[in-house]
């Protein structure tokens, strides 16, 4: 580990104008300069193109202070940092922590830091007194230096009001838009991450870190031409019982502010990723090395690993003698089949406590809850439990304590629909108290991650993601395959997803429908089996039903062994909403995976990555020859691999192919 600190020095020239400051990515080709003078901006190059022109960044507090307009600088710092330190259930083992960062000290106790990474720009604004405050607004402004395509997701509000207060309640689940700058809807908001593509083709992703205690970013277009500018939630002022089988807390009313300060603090990171290959953008770690450190000393009770799931094909299992539904024999049943195929868990989703209720403590009658912990416990499987955001907030250490107690392993947490500060405040809450009681926790009905995991690493997944649930309800009209090739691109760059993937019934575009009670996927069957290489879920769901892959050894023998956590990814080739090829590696075997859009695609996958001198040995999953009629149809065939080799592979429209070498 290696860090290295430069020059401290002060500068007490208040009243010079316009002072400037460069700074530049470890590599140099990310510049950035920093101007103070009436105003505070900052501006983006990369290989000497403008990406960004100078934009402002101020926050306004209530006592009418406004931090970016007129500041003076007291002290200037900076800071050459490269370290590398470990990163537990993530997609690499460790990661590598180089950057190039500016810190400018102002008069009256606030500062703005500044750091270029080889893979972007971030900063923050940092707080240094100690008397509470309340943030009015905080301004965020990306004015781009041409009319450039964007790639967004527009919230679709829960509530169909058409206000913007409307818009603070959501999934944060929409599938994206393509349009120009200047073209975007003004009305609506957009929700983060989200890629503007300049005219010479740098792709430049738009995120956020270390969210915490403070409302999530939102984007909007309505001021026009090429800028995007910031929008958050207002701080809740009342909040009634309601939405989704009442376990929500719905805002009637909020605060003329958006954030309560409660002495000195950092605030969240604003990020630009820079990329100049698609390839790149979905290779990035930012999101993650911008996050606070763990706040765990001991990690070895956490186990990440694959969920047996019921929900998504309604509790169905044919085959058996009973009647399925929630009750203790349909649950032994997936319960046998995790132990069967060494899963690490079986989850029970929304049913098992009574409706309506919000009260995690009432079991519905049909089940014998502790029996049922005990039975998977003496199979060497653990049981996780859905609960609804309210209910679970409620009664938050008392519901922890009682369930860890009974031998529960962790909680999926769901219907948060919010990122406002008080939403925010919960979800580390939910962390901590999680890690108090050694449980693991899912977050789904959730915002984009912003570095949570790596705070609380017991936070394994997050949803924020339309994600293959959504295959139950939505039309043909959704294309959920051209989704899945713009995911990596975009909201994984972000973190993990919660997209549930393993469907065993695949349609071909012209076939799909949806379906509750016997749900398909858009695509083939080698494109799910790819997903659990291309997507990244620490906890990785199995969404069909046991019989279904039991039907289907030779698939079930893929997911069963393919690990949710890795030391090593590469992303090999890919384009934006068209394809990717990703390879992951754990101990001494690597997985490939890729998937295309509805385009048959010819693709080449270059093996030299592997190490020389070593012939692998494996299994290729490809799309069968009449797939592109037949979404189920696939081969699986041995193969031969050593450092240097290409392999021609061909993807059906909505394909995809998966290979395990060791």
């Amino acid at each position: 580990m290696r860090k290295v600190m430069l020059l401290l020095f002060g500068l007490y020239g208040w009243g010079i104008c316009a002072q400037t400051y460069s700074l530049s990515s470890p590599d140099g080709r990310i510049e950035s300069t920093v101007k103070v003078g009436e105003k505070l901006t900052y501006d983006i190059r990369c290989n000497g193109e403008v990406i960004l022109d100078e934009s402002s960044l101020a926050m306004t507090l209530d006592d009418g202070r406004v931090w970016g307009e007129h500041p003076v600088v007291s002290r200037v710092a900076r800071e050459n940092v490269d370290q590398t330190f470990a990163s537990p259930f993530y997609r690499k083992a460790q990661v590598r922590d180089n950057y190039n960062a500016l810190v400018l000290n102002f008069k009256k106790g606030w500062a703005v830091e500044f750091r270029a990474y080889n893979q972007g720009v971030a900063y923050r604004f940092v707080n240094k007194q100690k008397k509470p405050f309340h943030v009015v607004d905080e301004e965020v402004s990306y004015r781009f230096a041409s009319d450039a395509e964007a790639t967004v997701p527009y919230v679709v509000p829960r509530s169909k009001d058409g206000t913007l207060q409307a818009q603070f309640y959501s999934a944060f689940e929409n599938t994206y838009t393509v349009s120009k700058l200047s073209a975007l809807e003004k009305e609506k908001l957009m929700f983060l991450p989200l890629v503007v593509e300049t005219e010479s083709g740098v792709k430049v992703c738009l995120t956020e870190s270390d969210l915490e205690s403070f409302p999530g970013l939102y984007l909007s277009s309505a001021k026009g031409g090429n800028s995007l500018t910031g929008v958050h939630a207002p701080y809740p002022k009342e909040c009634v019982q309601g939405g989704h089988n009442n376990l929500q807390m719905l805002v009637q009313t909020r605060e003329p502010f958006i954030a309560k300060v409660n002495g000195a603090r950092t605030f969240p990171w604003r990020i630009a990723v820079v990329a100049e290959t698609d390839k790149k953008l979905a290779d990035c770690d930012m999101t993650y090395l911008l996050a606070s450190p763990s706040r765990l000393d001991d990690l070895s009770w956490i186990k990440p690993g694959k969920v047996a799931w019921e929900w998504w094909s309604d509790w169905n299992l044919d085959r058996v003698d009973f009647q399925t539904g929630v009750n203790n024999d349909t649950y032994k049943a997936y319960i046998d089949f995790a132990a069967e195929q060494g899963l690490e868990y079986v989850l029970l989703d929304e049913g098992w406590a009574v409706n309506l209720k919000a009260d995690l403590m009432q079991v519905v009658d049909s089940l014998d809850l502790k029996e049922l912990v005990d039975y998977a416990a003496k199979k060497n499987v653990g049981v996780i439990l859905w609960a609804g955001y309210y209910a679970f907030e409620r009664d938050m250490e008392n519901i922890c304590r009682h369930y860890a107690e009974m031998g529960v392993k962790g909680f999926k947490v769901d219907f948060m629909d919010r990122d406002d500060q008080e939403m925010v405040d919960f979800n580390y809450r939910a962390a901590e108290m999680c890690a108090k009681y050694k449980l693991v926790l899912d977050l789904h009905g959730m915002y984009k991650p912003s570095g949570l995991n790596r705070t609380y690493p017991n936070v394994l997944n997050f949803e924020g993601v339309h994600g293959l649930e959504n295959m139950k309800w939505s039309t043909s009209e959704v294309d959920q395959v051209e989704y899945d090739v713009t995911v990596p691109f975009i909201r994984q760059v972000a973190g993990p997803v919660d997209y549930t993937q393993g469907a065993m019934r695949n349609a071909v575009k012209a076939n799909f429908y949806p379906c509750n009670s016997e749900p398909m996927s858009q695509g083939t069957r080698c494109r799910q089996l790819a997903l659990y290489v291309v997507f990244e879920s620490p906890l990785n769901m199995l969404c069909d039903t046991p019989t279904n892959y039991a039907r289907e050894p030779e698939c079930m023998s893929f997911i069963k062994d393919v690990p949710t956590v890795w030391d090593e990814t590469r992303v090999l080739d890919g384009e934006l909403g068209e394809y990717i090829v990703v390879a992951r590696r754990k101990g001494d075997t690597w997985y490939v995976g890729g998937i295309t859009d509805w385009k048959e695609r010819d693709i080449e996958v270059d093996f030299s990555f592997l190490d020389a001198g070593r012939i692998y040995k494996g299994v290729l999953y490809k799309d069968g020859v009449n797939a592109h009629r037949i979404g189920k149809d696939f081969r699986c065939d041995p193969v031969s691999l050593e450092k240097g080799k290409r392999l021609k592979l061909r993807m059906a429209p909505g394909g995809g192919f998966s290979i395990k070498v060791n």
